[in-house]
C-alpha cells in the first residue's frame, strides 16, 4: 500500500492561556545603544504611520519615547515638520526641564508640557502617542468613557479615563499635570474637547493602541449614527481585554504595519 501522508500541524503563536493569549516577545538588546537606535527608527516610523491615517492636523500631535540611556530625556518630533518626513535625525531629545540637549529644531511647547509630566508620572511608561484625529476630537466632544461595543473597544476596557477639565491649549506644566493624573495607570486618557492620548511599553503599543481606539471611536460614531449600540456585558467585555489589551499584545499587533514603513520608506532611517 502507498505510504499516507498525516497533515502536518500548523504553528500556533497565539496560544491561549489562563489570562488571555500568549503573545510573542519584543526584542531584548545587548547594548543601550542598540536600544536607542532602534526606538528612534521606531519612532520615526511611528510619525510616517501617523501621517498614513491622516493624523497630521498641522502643527498638532506629537509622539515622545522615553530614552534608554538617559531615562529623564525624552525624543520627540521637531515642531513644523510634516509627520511624513520626519527621519532619525530630525527627532529632538529633550530633558523634564524643557532642555534640548540634541536636535536642531525647537519643539511643541505642548508636546514638552503634556509629555513631560507623563513620563515624570509613569516611569514605565516609554512612549505616549496623541494627535487631533477625527474620530478622536469628535468622541471627546462627549466627555464620556469608551462603551465596550466591540472587540477593538474592549482593549480599553476598565484601562483608560476621561479628563473633564479643558483650558485650551496645553502649553502650561499644570495641563500637562492635570493629563497625567487623569491617566492614573491606565493606557490612554480621553480628554474632553481636545483627544485622546496613549502610553506603551514601547514606541509600537503607543502607537498601535492610539490606532485602535481611533478604529472604536469611528465604531462608535459611525453604530450611534444608524441605530442604538449594543454594549458587551462587563465579564465578557474584561475577558476581552485581557486577550487583546496587553501590553505584548499591543506591540505584536503593530509589528506587520512598522515592518512595511520601514521596507518602503527606508529614507526615514537616516
Amino acid at each position: 500500500m502507498p505510504a499516507t501522508t498525516q497533515p502536518s500541524t500548523p504553528e500556533v503563536l497565539l496560544q491561549v492561556t489562563g489570562t488571555g493569549l500568549n503573545w510573542p516577545t519584543p526584542p531584548v538588546f545587548t547594548s543601550q545603544e542598540d536600544e536607542r537606535l532602534h526606538l528612534k527608527r521606531r519612532l520615526a516610523a511611528g510619525f510616517r504611520i501617523f501621517a498614513m491615517h491622516g493624523f497630521d492636523a498641522g502643527i498638532a500631535g506629537h509622539i515622545s519615547a522615553r530614552d534608554p540611556i538617559l531615562t529623564d530625556h525624552f525624543w520627540v518630533n521637531p515642531l513644523g515638520l510634516h509627520f511624513s518626513r520626519i527621519k532619525v535625525s530630525d527627532l529632538v531629545l529633550i530633558d523634564h526641564d524643557g532642555r534640548i540637549v540634541q536636535g536642531k529644531h525647537p519643539v511643541n511647547a505642548a508636546a514638552f508640557s503634556i509629555h513631560s509630566r507623563i513620563h515624570c508620572a509613569r516611569p514605565d511608561v516609554v512612549a505616549a502617542a496623541h494627535s487631533h484625529s477625527r474620530y478622536g476630537t469628535a468622541f471627546a466632544s462627549l466627555g464620556r468613557p469608551l462603551p465596550p461595543i466591540t472587540q477593538e473597544a474592549c482593549a480599553f476596557y476598565g484601562d483608560h479615563a476621561v479628563m473633564q477639565a479643558y483650558g485650551g491649549i496645553a502649553s502650561e506644566l499644570s495641563e500637562g499635570d492635570l493629563i497625567a493624573q487623569s491617566l492614573g495607570q491606565g493606557k490612554a486618557v480621553i480628554c474632553r474637547s481636545h483627544a485622546h492620548f496613549t502610553v506603551g511599553h514601547s514606541v509600537d503599543e503607543a502607537v498601535f493602541w492610539f490606532l485602535r481606539m481611533e478604529r472604536a471611536f469611528e465604531q462608535y460614531l459611525l453604530a450611534c449614527a444608524v441605530g442604538s449600540p449594543v454594549e458587551i456585558d462587563a465579564a465578557t467585555a474584561a475577558a476581552t481585554a485581557r486577550q487583546v489589551g496587553s501590553h505584548r499584545a499591543g506591540w505584536f499587533a503593530m509589528q506587520p504595519l512598522m515592518d512595511k514603513v520601514i521596507a518602503e520608506q527606508p529614507e526615514l532611517l537616516d
